[in-house]
């Protein structure tokens, strides 16, 4: 979380962090929940953004202790959701319940081609791609 009216300004710190230490595998979509909102004003109606949940940054990432300690040194943000402060995953339906939509993925790989695993207990380990699924963001490789 962050403070309410910092959203986007923390969104934005964060993809200049991600750009600039080439983290993009770590760290793959930030989201600051919006939702269209009817205002009445002098008679008129106007359809404004209004932020779904104040105070709060979406990321969707690659939980290591490089990527936590990215996102948690980031100007404005405040701490987690969860316990002792360390990030608690929402699942795929809690996110869809929320009515947020996925940042389409674009990938530079092809089947076939040599990658690192950057975590876990094979990491540093060279892989050769079998397999890409794109819509669960994951790939199959052979070490």
């Amino acid at each position: 979380h962050t403070y309410s009216g910092y959203e986007n300004k923390v969104k934005v710190n964060l993809e200049k962090t991600i750009e600039n230490r080439n983290l993009q595998s770590l760290l793959q979509d930030i989201q600051v929940p919006m939702e269209e909102v009817i205002e009445e004003k002098d008679g008129k109606q106007k359809i404004s953004l209004k932020k779904k949940f104040p105070g709060y940054v979406l990321v969707k990432m690659l939980m290591t202790d490089e990527s936590w300690y990215v996102v948690r040194n980031t100007r404005g943000v405040t701490g987690f959701v969860g316990p002792a402060s360390k990030p608690v995953p929402l699942t795929d339906e809690e996110v869809e319940s929320m009515g947020v939509q996925e940042t389409p993925v674009e990938i530079d790989l092809e089947v076939g081609e040599s990658v690192r695993v950057i975590s876990g207990p094979l990491k540093e380990f060279i892989a050769i791609i079998q397999e890409i699924n794109l819509e669960k963001r994951k790939i199959k490789a052979l070490i």
